[in-house]
C-alpha cells in the first residue's frame, strides 16, 4: 500500500518492511557483540515497541536473554502530552542485570528519560537502549539511545507498531502523514 487513512488523515510510505529488517539484524549484531557474554533482561516499552521488540529479540542470538514489558503512555492523537504516566510495572529483579530498554520511537525523549531514572533506582548492571525511531531534533532532554535503526526528522508515523489513536500498529511499513512528507522535499 502506498497510502493509507486513518480518521481522516492520509499516510504515506515511509520506510519499507525490507529497510526495517535490514536495521532490525545491523542493531541485533550490535546487541549480540555487546552482550554477548551476559544474560540481558530487554524491557519493551509498550504497546507500540512489541513488534520491533519480538523482531530484535528472535534477531538477537543470546541464549540466556529474557524479555519483558513495561507501558507507559505520553502520546494523545499526533503529539506529546508532555506528561508521562506509569500503567504497568516491571516485575523482575534487574540488580546486577543489564537492561535493553527496546523503544519504538525516541521524540522529546522525556518518556524514555524517565524510565532510564526509575530504572537506576533498582541497581542494573547497566541500561542500554534500543529504539527502531529517533528523532533527535525533538528531543527536550539529554539523552542518546546506544541502538538506534533510523534517526528520522520531526514527522507524524505510523505502522510496523507506531499508532493514531490506537489504529496502523499492524502496518508492516512505517507510513508518514502525507504533508509531512511534503514538507521535506
Amino acid at each position: 500500500m502506498d497510502e493509507v487513512t486513518y480518521k481522516g488523515l492520509t499516510f504515506e510510505t515511509y520506510i519499507s518492511r525490507e529497510e526495517i529488517a535490514k536495521q532490525v539484524q545491523r542493531m541485533a549484531l550490535e546487541i549480540q557483540r555487546d552482550c554477548k557474554d551476559e544474560n540481558p533482561l530487554f524491557l519493551c516499552v509498550l504497546n507500540g515497541a512489541f513488534i520491533f521488540a519480538a523482531d530484535l529479540f528472535r534477531a538477537c542470538n543470546l541464549p540466556d536473554a529474557e524479555i519483558t514489558f513495561i507501558r507507559f503512555k505520553s502520546y494523545e492523537g499526533t503529539s506529546s502530552t508532555g506528561e508521562v504516566k506509569k500503567i504497568m510495572g516491571l516485575s523482575e529483579s534487574i540488580e546486577g542485570r543489564t537492561v535493553i530498554i527496546v523503544e519504538d520511537i525516541v521524540d522529546t525523549g522525556v518518556t524514555a528519560q524517565e524510565l532510564r531514572n526509575l530504572l537506576a533506582t533498582l541497581n542494573p548492571k547497566t541500561v542500554k537502549m534500543a529504539t527502531l525511531l529517533f528523532k533527535p531534533a525533538s528531543l527536550t532532554v539529554g539523552l542518546q539511545p546506544e541502538y538506534v535503526g533510523f534517526e528520522i526528522p520531526s514527522k507524524f508515523i505510523i505502522g510496523y507498531g507506531l499508532d493514531l489513536d490506537g489504529l496502523a500498529r499492524n502496518l508492516s511499513d512505517i507510513y508518514v502523514l502525507k504533508e509531512d512528507k511534503k514538507d521535506e522535499n
